[in-house]
């Protein structure tokens, strides 16, 4: 069942498929593409300018670029040096960028041109940070390395090619829904073992998948996925920089897409601007993936039979190194759920009041015990200790369980709206305000109550050519959910915030009407 041999360090992986599949495009974005042969060298050369630049063993380098083909190429590099790769968002305003720089006490940055002031500024408060490597047109080098010059010059120096495959590799930032992001310690042999017991055997991705990603790199999904998977099973990938709907169609009309990963939220845009059956498909597609956040049951639904492909949904999260829970493209699927628990993992619901195991059907916190448990969190050690506890993660979100064992994602513990003694799930909620005619997007957020404590907050995106009508939602939500649960107030917004992999920053949210 768990595809052992997809578990390997990234040296041999690069090895084995440049001597089966050297010719073959690994990689792809808007600009460049790379064989498994050319990956092999320009990884080995890179990663030995990084030794010729003092990098030590167990030291981070922060891979500070937009998806493409470099990103995936500076990865790998980093951990063929021995580094510790911390991927940032090429989004990041300077205080993130700063803060992790620090955090994770980062010698070396990658980035481009475009964002040289921004490191130039990051430096000065940063001791540890002591090379920038710039991609792109650098008019005065100075202190900075251009990386397309490293990439010309061949280092004489050899990649260290670390076979210790259960050492921290890379330091991922939780996106967070609220607080500082925490930084998640994570080794490869966690985030393979992701491929080894879900995308190989389940959703049955191999060499002959060539993989269209709209994901964001910097996340730790697509970092499994759209990267580590994508090498580990010797398949093909085009990376879009960023998400656009009307250029993943365009893409997928070409007919040599297999796989499409995703988030909910763009599964739904993609549904919405198909339109009727006339509109456009995705054709040669034989599978989708959705991750990162809660997948509504009538999304899932909708999809499916508008495109006659399987949408499969998963929960993961960055402790795990991503997947915990996947759904079969075979056999009996519950929509709304999150499928069942990946082979070789232990999860179990507890009552957060007693800490006991609850029972079938009863709503408790999910926690998880596996070999794709995190090590711990960076320098946090009384957070780690929280988090962590006698082999088992608490992951800190709710969920029920049926008599087969599927798992459906009711809330989160910290999201939980508390209303005068009621437990509110803001995505039930979300669900039923989802279904007004009016609504594309929702969110739904606790605000303070001087009498009640909390009250939810419906965030709403309106359709084009459609007014508000909070009447009609409230009406809706009047048929659909107890008293308790309706929004007491319903504001219209131009767009939901979210994290890169979906989840919805409910903190910006408040701060719009606090």
């Amino acid at each position: 069942m768990i595809r052992t041999d997809l578990i390997a360090s990234i040296p041999e992986l690069l090895n084995r498929h440049a001597a089966a599949r050297g010719e073959k495009i690994a990689f792809e974005d808007a600009t460049e593409k790379i064989t498994y042969g050319e990956l092999l060298k320009s990884t080995a050369n890179l990663a030995g300018h990084f030794a010729d630049l003092d990098l030590k063993v167990g030291e981070s380098v922060a891979l500070f670029l937009p998806n493409s083909v470099r990103w995936v190429e500076t990865c790998f590099a980093i951990l063929r040096a021995g580094g510790v790769c911390v991927p940032i968002s090429y989004d990041s305003t300077k205080a993130e960028v700063l803060y992790r720089l620090q955090d994770a006490q980062c010698k070396i940055i990658v980035s481009t041109a475009e964002k040289s002031d921004l490191i130039a500024e990051a430096r000065n408060s940063s001791p540890s940070l002591k090379y920038i490597i710039l991609t792109g047109e650098i008019s005065d080098l100075g202190n900075v390395i251009s990386y397309d010059r490293l990439g010309e010059n061949l280092s004489k120096t050899q990649p260290r090619d670390p076979e210790d495959i259960d050492c921290v590799s890379y330091i991922v930032y939780t996106s967070g829904t609220t607080g500082q992001a925490k930084g998640v310690l994570l080794n490869t042999r966690g985030m393979l073992w992701i491929t080894a017991a879900c995308w190989g055997p389940i959703t049955n991705m191999s060499e002959d998948d060539v993989v269209l990603s709209p994901l964001p790199l910097f996340h730790s999904y697509a970092l499994n996925l759209s990267v580590l998977a994508i090498l580990a099973l010797g398949a093909s990938e085009y990376i879009m920089e960023k998400f656009s709907t009307d250029e993943v169609l365009a893409l997928a009309r070409e007919g040599r897409f297999t796989v499409i990963p995703g988030v909910p939220t763009m599964f739904h845009y993609l549904l919405e601007q198909s339109g009727d059956n006339s509109g456009p498909g995705l054709a040669g597609v034989r599978m989708c993936v959705s991750a990162g956040a809660i997948m509504p049951a009538a999304l899932n639904e909708q999809f499916e039979a508008r495109f006659g492909i399987p949408l499969l949904d998963g929960y993961g999260i960055t402790e795990t190194s991503t997947m915990v829970t996947m759904n079969w493209p075979s056999g009996g699927r519950i929509m709304g759920s999150c499928g069942l628990p990946l082979p070789g993992l232990a999860v179990r619901l507890l009552d957060p009041d007693t800490g006991q195991d609850v029972e079938t059907g009863k709503e408790g916190e999910l926690i998880v015990s596996g070999p794709n448990v995190m090590l711990g969190y960076h320098q946090k050690e009384a957070e780690t200790a929280a988090a962590l506890k006698n082999g088992w993660y608490y992951t800190g979100d709710l969920a029920v369980s049926d008599k087969h064992g599927f798992l459906t994602i009711t809330g989160r513990l910290k999201e939980l709206i508390i209303r005068g003694g009621q437990n509110i799930a803001p995505a039930e909620v979300e669900d039923i305000v989802k279904e007004c005619e009016s609504v594309l997007d929702c969110a739904i957020v606790g605000m303070p109550h001087e009498h009640l404590g909390e009250v939810p907050a419906a965030f709403v995106v309106v359709r084009d050519g459609f007014e508000i009508g909070r009447e009609a939602i409230l009406d809706h939500c009047k048929s659909r959910l107890s008293k308790y649960k309706i929004p007491a107030d319903i504001y219209e917004i131009q767009e939901i915030p979210r994290t890169g992999s979906g989840k919805i920053k409910r903190f910006l949210l408040k701060d719009m009407i606090d």
